[in-house]
């Protein structure tokens, strides 16, 4: 369909949120620094209030890992299922506070935990830091949940853009190394290295994810690894079978539309329980932009019914064991 009016206001008002600096030229490559600096400029939003949030840390192969805890009440309710949120970014940009208004969204809507991870980015910290991170809060979480308040057993992973190429991987590493997940929640997420999908081709410029910026990221990230390692292309793990039932969210001018609505094909045909929806005429990024993009608040709504309806599968199922 046509790019949505909505979609056409918000490249405008990307467009002035990532203008070179005074006296640069606007052909020139930004640092990551100054990328780094405007990223929360560019995302601003609405916080709820919630019963608690806390920053913590948790161990990790690279020392301790940064996780902001969300809970939508107090600890002395009891303890609740929780879903560990991995933020976008390209893996170089952004942190827990860019994707704090949705975390405390999803922890109100789905009456659950969300451990928010501050995993370590590249160029500093190539692949596999960044999942390796990951994957320890979702291990930690899945050992010791009393430890954050934490149903046993009801642990899922979510993940924006690289986020979603994060959850994607550690779905698969939980499956390998015999840690449960209930779901996992996959949105406009990376998939494959490859970087030839028609969506690449057709929407590489002008629609907000920049091909070029994101194939820089991606070389910082693998810094020479292995382009077919499952932890950084899913997509080409050679055996899906098994991994935790899945939701993917894809936007129609996104570079990453293909390869994520790829996956979501590739896990069917493995026999996992998944449901694509694309959302046409918006951009990247729409997901954590609700108050831009109606397209925003309706996908959050379809994330916190497929997470809520995950629990609730979980918990009917412990009943009847």
């Amino acid at each position: 369909m046509p790019l949505h009016p909505q979609t056409a206001r918000f490249l405008e008002l990307l467009a002035s949120w990532t203008a070179p600096p005074r006296g640069r030229d606007a052909g020139a490559e930004p640092t990551i620094e100054e990328m780094r600096a405007r990223i929360g400029a560019a995302f601003p939003a609405v916080r709820r209030e919630l019963a608690q949030v806390r920053d913590l840390t948790v161990p990790g192969p690279g020392g301790p890992v940064p996780v902001r805890l969300y809970r939508p009440a107090p600890p002395e309710r009891g303890p609740l299922p929780a879903v560990v949120y991995l933020h976008g970014g390209g893996w170089v940009l952004g942190g827990v506070d860019d994707v704090d208004a949705a975390c405390r969204d999803l922890a109100a809507e789905v009456g659950c935990a969300v451990l928010s991870v501050g995993y370590r980015l590249a160029p500093e910290h190539p692949f596999p830091a960044a999942v390796d991170d990951a994957f320890a809060v979702v291990a930690s979480a899945a050992r010791e949940p009393g430890a954050y308040g934490v149903l046993p057993g009801a642990l899922a992973v979510a993940g924006d853009s690289a986020g979603g190429n994060l959850a994607a991987a550690v779905a698969l590493m939980a499956r390998d190394r015999g840690t449960p997940l209930v779901h996992q929640l996959l949105v406009y997420p990376v998939t494959d290295t490859a970087m030839d999908t028609p969506s690449w081709r057709e929407y590489g410029g002008g629609y907000g994810l920049d091909a070029g910026t994101l194939a820089r990221f991606m070389d910082l990230y693998r810094a020479g690894a292995d382009p077919s390692d499952p932890r950084l292309a899913p997509l080409r793990a050679p055996d899906l079978s098994g991994a935790a039932p899945a939701t993917v969210i894809t936007a129609e001018y996104d570079i990453l539309r293909d390869e994520g609505e790829a996956y979501a094909d590739r896990l069917a045909a493995a026999g996992v329980p998944v449901e694509a929806r694309r959302y046409d005429g918006v951009v990247h990024s729409f997901f954590l932009l609700a108050e831009i993009f109606d397209a925003g608040a309706e996908a959050m709504e379809f994330a916190v019914r497929r997470l809520r309806a995950a629990f609730d599968d979980h918990a009917r199922q412990g009943s009847a064991a």
